[in-house]
């Protein structure tokens, strides 16, 4: 599975922004699809993910701003983001989990959050 992130940039706090995702390649073999980052000195950490059925899941510090969707016809995952604040800066990376556990990255996209 091949994942194509964009939508990065700089947004001012309070502000929303949406990632998206595009997948290809042995598609049919994703069972989950999400989105993780990476601050600076930190460890990527969960955001969002979102199983083929429509089950979500949240990091604890994104619930209530962040909004995960899943286009299954045009293999595409989206982040929208909301309320955003300084320390949601980081390099996001799409995630894709296939039926076998097999874990596929996109490239990261960076985006800051600043005045």
């Amino acid at each position: 599975v091949q994942l194509q992130a964009s939508g990065g940039g700089l947004v001012q706090p309070g502000g929303s922004l949406r990632l998206s995702c595009a997948a290809s390649g042995s598609i049919f073999s994703i069972k989950t699809l999400g989105w993780y980052r990476q601050a600076p000195g930190k460890q990527r950490e969960l955001v969002a993910t979102i199983t083929t059925g429509g089950s979500t899941n949240y990091g604890d510090s994104v619930k209530g701003r962040f909004t995960i969707s899943r286009d299954n016809v045009k293999n595409m995952v989206y982040l929208q983001m909301n309320s955003l604040k300084p320390e949601d800066t980081a390099v996001y990376y799409c995630h894709s989990m296939s039926r076998t556990n097999f874990n596929s990255w996109g490239q990261g996209t960076q985006f800051t959050v600043s005045s």
